[in-house]
């Protein structure tokens, strides 16, 4: 018996670890929590959640889509490239969220914006050409995959000049579309760079001015920026993981003071891809939203990949299974994240075949 009780002691060591202003919390108390939502079904219980169907850049996708005829969903999420809306600088062009938001409000339906400064694509920079210049410093940096490619791009959110040009992009957006759009969104914080310290005591030799702690930073100037330049549409930071840093074992406090800011300054926090059998996931994103109660909005996406509990432009093979998680997925959100708006990428097959089916009959 005695050791068993060493044994098992041993084992608690190993889950458990402290984090930042915490006691020592398990990193797998959340695995099995959908177990709980693994008996929902369709249609979806009744709920006050907003829901909207995501179809990122593909915004002619909008039009005679199927889920114009229904009610339940308030309307569509579109992501517009800093690009495309900027196309020379201080000259702004936002014709296409006007097509759009004058379309879904022919058909009785939102526009949420998502303003896109980062790519996933390494072909495939997406913010303007004038600010990847050496008076930028180059504007943008390179996101770096496992294998060591490029995997896509992110504007240097922490160079004080790119971000004061973005600051003017929310503020002459604000001043078309605030209280007209149903809200908007900032990308997610998590981003993909070497963050390995030199022996300058700087953290990434291609560029000296990046630390996580000036990252931080930066994240909750943009925040602000974005609730003063739309202070009655819903705002929301996406934010989901932070360089330097990884729940619960090595907690700096980085995500903490994210959904702390937003709930101080009135802006909604949310993050992509709920895939609750990821321990990732859990320890940060769902972490954050279920152990508090919050005043502002949240939100919660389900991209590409979520439907069959992957994340990314995956299809259904042999391997995985056709069962139809969206009852589990909706339940997960409502009851145990509580969230105030979900968004459902419209990603086929699974978009007709799992998530319309449970969104009707009305």
């Amino acid at each position: 018996m005695k050791g068993k009780i060493i044994l098992l002691t041993l084992l608690i060591g190993i889950v458990t670890i402290p984090v930042h202003g915490q006691s020592r919390i398990s990193s797998n108390r959340y695995n099995n929590t959908y177990k709980q939502y693994m008996d929902a079904t369709c249609p979806l219980e009744n709920d006050n959640i907003k829901h909207f169907v995501y179809f990122a850049r593909d915004r002619e996708a909008i039009h005679n889509h199927p889920f114009l005829k229904i009610k339940r969903f308030v309307g569509a999420q579109i992501m517009y490239p800093w690009e495309l809306l900027e196309p020379q600088k201080g000259t702004y062009d936002f014709s296409i969220i006007w097509e759009d938001y004058k379309y879904l409000l022919q058909q009785k339906k939102k526009l949420f914006i998502q303003l896109q400064d980062a790519t996933f694509r390494p072909d495939y920079i997406g913010i303007p050409k004038y600010l990847l210049t050496d008076e930028f410093n180059g504007g943008a940096f390179p996101q770096i995959a496992e294998n060591g490619d490029t995997a896509g791009w992110v504007a240097k959110r922490w160079n004080q000049k790119v971000q004061n040009r973005f600051t003017l992009l929310l503020q002459a957006l604000g001043k078309e579309f605030d209280g007209k759009v149903e809200g908007i969104n900032l990308q997610e914080s998590s981003i993909e760079i070497n963050l390995q310290e030199n022996s300058k005591g700087t953290f990434n030799d291609a560029d000296t001015t990046f630390s996580p702690e000036r990252y931080s930073e930066s994240i909750k100037i943009n925040m602000l920026s974005l609730k003063k330049a739309f202070p009655k549409s819903t705002t929301m930071q996406y934010a989901n993981f932070m360089p330097g840093e990884w729940l619960p074992w090595n907690d700096k406090g980085y995500l903490l003071s994210i959904y702390n800011y937003g709930e101080e300054i009135g802006v909604g926090l949310g993050g992509p891809d709920l895939m609750v059998k990821n321990k990732g996931n859990l320890n940060h994103t769902v972490a954050m939203m279920h152990e508090r109660k919050y005043k502002v909005a949240l939100g919660i996406a389900i991209q590409d990949g979520n439907y069959i509990g992957k994340t990314g432009d995956v299809q259904v093979n042999e391997s995985d299974t056709k069962e139809n998680i969206v009852p589990l997925l909706h339940a997960f959100a409502k009851d145990f994240l509580k969230v105030n708006y979900m968004f459902w990428v419209n990603q086929e097959p699974y978009f007709s075949e799992y998530v319309i089916p449970c969104f009707i009959p009305e």
